[in-house]
């Protein structure tokens, strides 16, 4: 019993459920080809035995025949020596019968043996008949097997691929960079207010002298009494 007779043995509904649960539908392909091929040499095996069968039985039915005509032609002979004379009536009469009886006998054997190769010739041609839908049928299969394995590669990409962009979280990644915004945000403003607090610990007397620019007002004195002196040195 092939792999898909072992399957569909179980009935058809749970065959389906179980051919659907297959994860490589290639391999199930490559070994239905396998059981098919195996189907074939077993039919390949019976062919040529029924073929011997039914050649013993056409050479029986043929040989039969000849020996019916034989028997015949004997009886017909040991009347034709009595009546010559070259035999006792009595005597060729009971032979003839005797050839005649075997005659018959081989006559019953070449009907049936005629029957027997008729019948087995029947079965040759069912055999054969079945042996050229396999082959066809095996062709048909390694020809689609051929288109099965593009179409599963592409199919297995797709898949893998569609599978990749179900797993991604858009909106995950959305709240993230959110979030992330919102943190910047938040660090601006951190900044600013720590900004502010500085300017708040400032002396009164630090913003008189950064707003009336002491320390650039006295620079510039220093550097005129410098001036000065060394205009005085020179007289």
């Amino acid at each position: 019993m092939n792999f898909f007779k072992r399957i569909f043995k179980i009935g058809e509904a749970e065959a389906n459920s179980a051919l659907d649960k297959m994860e490589n539908p290639i391999n199930l392909t490559e070994q239905g080809i396998r059981d098919l091929k195996t189907d074939l040499s077993k039919a390949m095996e019976s062919l040529a035995k029924v073929k011997a069968i039914s050649i013993r039985s056409k050479t029986d039915a043929t040989e039969y025949a000849d020996k019916a005509s034989e028997y015949e032609n004997k009886a017909l002979l040991l009347l034709q020596k009595a009546e010559a004379g070259e035999l006792k009536t009595a005597e060729a009469d009971r032979l003839a019968t005797e050839a005649l009886v075997l005659k018959n006998e081989m006559d019953l054997k070449h009907t049936q043996a005629t029957k027997d190769f008729k019948k087995n010739e029947s079965n040759v041609n069912i055999l054969q008949a079945n042996i050229e839908k396999l082959k066809t049928t095996i062709n048909k299969w390694e020809n689609e097997l051929k288109t099965l394995k593009a179409r599963h590669k592409v199919s297995e990409a797709t898949q893998s691929i569609n599978k990749q962009l179900a797993d991604i979280d858009s909106d995950s990644t959305v709240d993230m960079l959110k979030r992330m915004k919102d943190k910047v945000t938040e660090q601006e403003a951190l900044s600013d207010a720590y900004a502010d607090i500085s300017n708040a610990s400032k002396s009164i007397d630090s913003e008189i002298d950064e707003a009336l620019d002491v320390k650039n007002a006295s620079a510039k004195s220093d550097l005129d009494k410098l001036k000065e002196k060394i205009k005085k040195n020179k007289k």
